[in-house]
């Protein structure tokens, strides 16, 4: 059964790599930590609370959390396609092209346990 789509995507963020797409106005183009969206071919998305945690904790042990942020998408917003896939047990979405800056409608502090 296909996964409905979210009105909202989470987005875990370098810190410097938002400031600088909000700062510009430029659309974000990050895909995940250290890649671009040209090098993974989408941006990696949570549909929830429990998978930012999963991935904080498989991926970004390592960073400093104050080096982080949280964005909250608007997803009607985000202009490009949306694809909910499959990622070992669980689905989530993958944005297929920039995420307009527009699209953002909040930023948090990523969760502070790991």
């Amino acid at each position: 059964m296909p996964t409905p789509p979210q009105k909202t995507l989470l987005h875990i963020a370098e810190r410097h790599h938002w400031e600088s797409a909000r700062d510009t106005g430029a659309p974000y183009t990050m895909s995940t930590l250290g890649r671009t969206l040209d090098e993974e071919g989408f941006i990696h998305c949570s549909s929830n609370a429990s998978q930012v945690d999963g991935v904080l904790a498989a991926f970004y042990t390592a960073v400093d959390p104050a080096d982080l942020v949280l964005l909250v998408i608007d997803a009607e917003r985000v202009g490009s396609p949306v694809r909910y896939e499959p990622v070992g047990d669980q689905v989530f979405p993958h944005v297929y092209g920039p995420i307009p800056v527009s699209a953002v409608f909040d930023v948090r502090s990523v969760p502070g346990t790991r």
